[in-house]
């Protein structure tokens, strides 16, 4: 078991900071106050701010390969230019779960959600893989495997033209299969290693693999996850397969409840929004990829008035193209103060950061285990360099944390009372290697050309009326 006080630390307190001593015994926070007794290894706190970890709580890890690089697109062709380029190599797989790894955690995130492309015939092996790789970085991780059984052009809309789709090349049923062999062989919360369902979205699932996500979740006691709403395409489409919005059919076939997190969620009316109050459902806000890809500005003042729980995620690294949780947080607060005039619905900092840290506890189910500084919780910490020049003058920590550019102000972080950010460095892996590793499998390139973009640019462009 892990021991050691943190000494002489800011913390944030109801309007103010507090300087205290914080006691970590047995991997779980067991005392916060001035002037504590020193119990296992000492770490100096003077000039630093202690926070719970961040959840990074939507991302794509093997996106990593492909950031910089893709074209100016909406959603439905960039996942078609996507998928014509995604990497189909386990090593690229493993080496991207580290690089998203790493950088969560030098911006603040001790948890990451991964909704993680599968290699075709490769499926478990790249579950494993992801699983190896944040491991052994010792980043929490909640590794929701992307499944869908519809194929890529069933997710946009058909407008007046009659479209026929191929059939998608594995059945529901061996698609679940996959899924419940992958919770009896990677599913360890206790080792900080969490599997969940996570069908894509409506615009490319049945009901069967929703119901069918819904089935296990219940009987293995998962989380679920799932885009939703993202683009006004899929807001066409959900009119066109069920009649009625797509809240009110995930609500009607039973995915929506306490544990279900749903990424994006920008197209969302007032109905939709009161019923993912009343199931308690989390809304991962992205708004990186969400202006990147020209999806809109999700409500996300209207949730919060609503009671809906709102937390961050950085998106994959090819639609953001980056995994700078504090660059989604700061995004993802000030974007709303022209979505809203009334500036007392505006974002504050500090909920800002509880909504990166509780709100992210809260979608996945634990927050009496994470996401605050409470005694009795679990030691996801981040400590940040407040002599750090980014963070200087001295005014507000948490002000300058959220709303300035903070660079390289991680300089420690645990994951359940293991320290495995020493100094502002990764202690766990070789950073350098896996710079090189990247470098060295990558070349410099500007001009691809996508077949699939080609065969359905121009339908896409007729029914979204461009």
């Amino acid at each position: 078991m892990l021991n050691f006080t943190i000494q002489n630390v800011l913390i944030a307190v109801s309007d103010d900071y507090a300087t205290v001593d914080v006691q970590v015994v047995d991997n779980k926070i067991a005392a916060i106050a001035p002037n504590l007794q020193v119990i296992g290894t000492p770490i100096d706190g003077k000039n630093k701010l202690l926070l719970p970890g961040f959840f990074n709580a939507h991302t794509h890890s093997s996106e990593m390969w492909q950031r910089g690089i893709m074209s100016m697109f909406p959603l439905e062709l960039w996942l078609a230019e996507l998928y014509d380029f995604a990497p189909l190599d386990p090593e690229e797989v493993y080496l991207s779960a580290l690089g998203t790894a790493v950088e969560t955690l030098l911006s603040g995130g001790t948890s990451v959600v991964d909704h993680l492309v599968l290699i075709p015939g490769l499926e478990l092996e790249t579950i494993a893989i992801a699983t190896r790789a944040y491991r052994e970085v010792g980043i929490r991780s909640f590794i929701a495997p992307l499944i869908q059984d519809e194929s890529l052009t069933a997710g946009i809309p058909s407008g007046e033209s009659t479209q026929t789709h191929e059939p998608y090349f594995r059945s529901t049923a061996a698609t679940l299969e996959i899924i419940e062999e992958a919770v009896r062989q990677f599913h360890r919360p206790d080792e900080g290693v969490n599997i969940l369902v996570a069908p894509t979205g409506i615009q490319l699932c049945t009901d069967a693999l929703f119901e069918g996500c819904t089935e296990l979740s219940d009987r293995y006691n998962l989380c679920r996850h799932s885009h939703l709403l993202e683009t006004r395409a899929q807001e066409k489409l959900a009119q066109e397969k069920y009649g009625c919005t797509a809240v009110e059919h995930l609500k009607r076939i039973g995915f929506l409840s306490d544990r279900t997190s749903l990424a994006h969620c920008v197209w969302l009316n007032d109905a939709d929004i009161a019923i993912l109050a009343e199931t308690q459902s989390t809304v991962v806000h992205n708004p990186l990829s969400n202006l990147r890809l020209g999806s809109g500005i999700a409500p996300i003042l209207k949730y919060r008035q609503a009671g809906v729980n709102v937390t961050f995620g950085c998106d994959g690294a090819s639609s953001n193209d980056s995994q700078d949780l504090l660059e989604a947080i700061k995004i993802g607060s000030i974007l709303h103060n022209i979505t809203d005039s009334d500036y007392q619905h505006w974002i504050t900092p500090r909920q800002a950061v509880e909504m990166a840290s509780l709100g992210g506890a809260k979608g996945l189910n634990i927050a009496d285990k994470l996401g605050s500084l409470t005694v009795g919780k679990q030691a996801d910490l981040v400590l940040y360099d407040l002599t750090n020049l980014s963070l200087l003058p001295r005014t507000d920590p948490i002000g300058l944390l959220v709303l300035g550019r903070p660079t390289n102000v991680v300089n420690s972080a645990w994951v359940n009372g293991k320290q495995i950010v020493a100094d502002g460095k990764v202690t766990t892996i070789k950073v350098d290697e896996l710079r090189q590793e990247l470098f060295n499998r990558s070349q410099w390139e500007t001009k691809r050309k996508s077949e699939t973009v080609a065969q359905i640019e121009a339908h896409y462009r007729t029914v979204m009326g461009l």
